[in-house]
């Protein structure tokens, strides 16, 4: 029985990624094998791994400028985190302030616009913003991009191009699904040229992603949910790869979370909804046959599902090499091709 102590390692402060790789296709390409070896590559090498009639299968949910920054009208600052847009004027957010605000108080942001908190659910706060445009517009001119804690400084210009991916199309994230900033069109492009093909579906991932494990026993973690898409279409696409003996290749843990979740009947299904699957070791996998992902917090939910598809042993020795070698790690980081243990 694994406990969460077992997935820690030690990870030195400077292979944290401050900073984007010089071009997407510019990081380092870490593979763990079905044996559990080990190869150093580049990310251009990806292509060597990819067969005629493979499904790459990425999320195509795109970053929104999550992040405000305004004022209580005592003057005391606040920190507004979009986790979810509601509707048309309400939102549900995480608040960072010295003191929590009530349900009626104004917060004036960045000296342009009022929200209103109208109360809590849970952890996050509900807020109404101004009619005059929809929370979407507010943030599109205010919000700055939501970059991840470890992260240690403010988000500049070109972190709204590179903390999202090429292939983004719907809004909704407030953490970009980091295997897919790898990818440039040209790479896209060359895939498709050697008989791949690459599918989608939507996650929009919300900012408990980085929410660590605090039970020991892992069996007891409430996983933190997210909306998924999987369209009749993507069903589609994985039903020829399996008639043709493809291999589906998820780029990105959340795209394994929407397949598996799409296949709790055992059998791929189209859906739309909530996710809080939770995959760790002992896991049957239904339909990911290799995982493209970058590395990931110690004792996170992220590394329990690299290490059920990879096995345990295997994934804590490949993040070993992975800090002895140097790589960069967390979202702008470098990437590690999974292939799923041969029993």
């Amino acid at each position: 029985m694994l406990i969460r102590q077992d997935f820690y390692f030690h990870l030195p402060d400077n292979l944290i990624a401050q900073q984007p790789a010089s071009q997407r296709r510019a990081s380092r390409l870490l593979v763990l094998d079905s044996q559990g070896d080990c190869q150093d590559q580049q990310f251009v090498d990806l292509l060597g791994f990819i067969q005629p009639n493979d499904l790459l299968v990425f999320n195509n949910t795109r970053v929104i400028p999550a992040r405000l920054f305004g004022e209580k009208a005592s003057g005391g600052k606040v920190e507004l985190l979009i986790e979810r847009i509601v509707d048309q004027q309400r939102v549900l957010c995480h608040i960072r302030a010295s003191k929590s605000p009530k349900a009626g108080a104004k917060l004036k942001i960045e000296q342009a616009f009022e929200v209103e908190v109208l109360g809590r659910q849970g952890a996050l706060f509900e807020v109404q913003f101004e009619p005059s445009k929809t929370p979407l517009e507010w943030l599109e001119i205010y919000g700055h991009m939501p970059l991840p804690p470890y992260i240690e400084r403010a988000d500049r210009p070109e972190d709204k191009e590179r903390y999202q991916t090429v292939y983004s199309t719907r809004p909704g994230a407030v953490a970009a699904p980091t295997a897919g900033l790898h990818f440039d069109q040209a790479m896209l492009d060359a895939i498709q040229a050697k008989g791949a093909k690459l599918g989608f579906v939507t996650l929009h991932v919300g900012a408990g992603t980085f929410k660590p494990v605090q039970v020991d026993n892992i069996a007891e973690h409430i996983m933190h949910s997210e909306w998924i898409e999987v369209t009749p279409g993507l069903v589609e696409q994985v039903k020829q790869t399996r008639a043709k003996g493809g291999r589906v290749i998820a780029v990105g843990t959340t795209s394994v979370r929407c397949l598996e979740t799409a296949s709790k009947t055992g059998e791929l299904q189209a859906c739309s909804g909530e996710t809080d699957i939770f995959i760790t070791p002992g896991y049957e996998f239904k339909q990911v046959d290799v995982l493209l992902t970058n590395f990931h917090l110690p004792e996170s939910t992220l590394i329990m599902l690299v290490s059920a598809l990879a096995g345990y042993e295997q994934t804590m020795a490949a993040y070993r090499h992975a800090v002895e070698q140097q790589y960069r790690f967390f979202s702008y980081g470098d990437a590690m091709l999974v292939f799923k243990k041969t029993h």
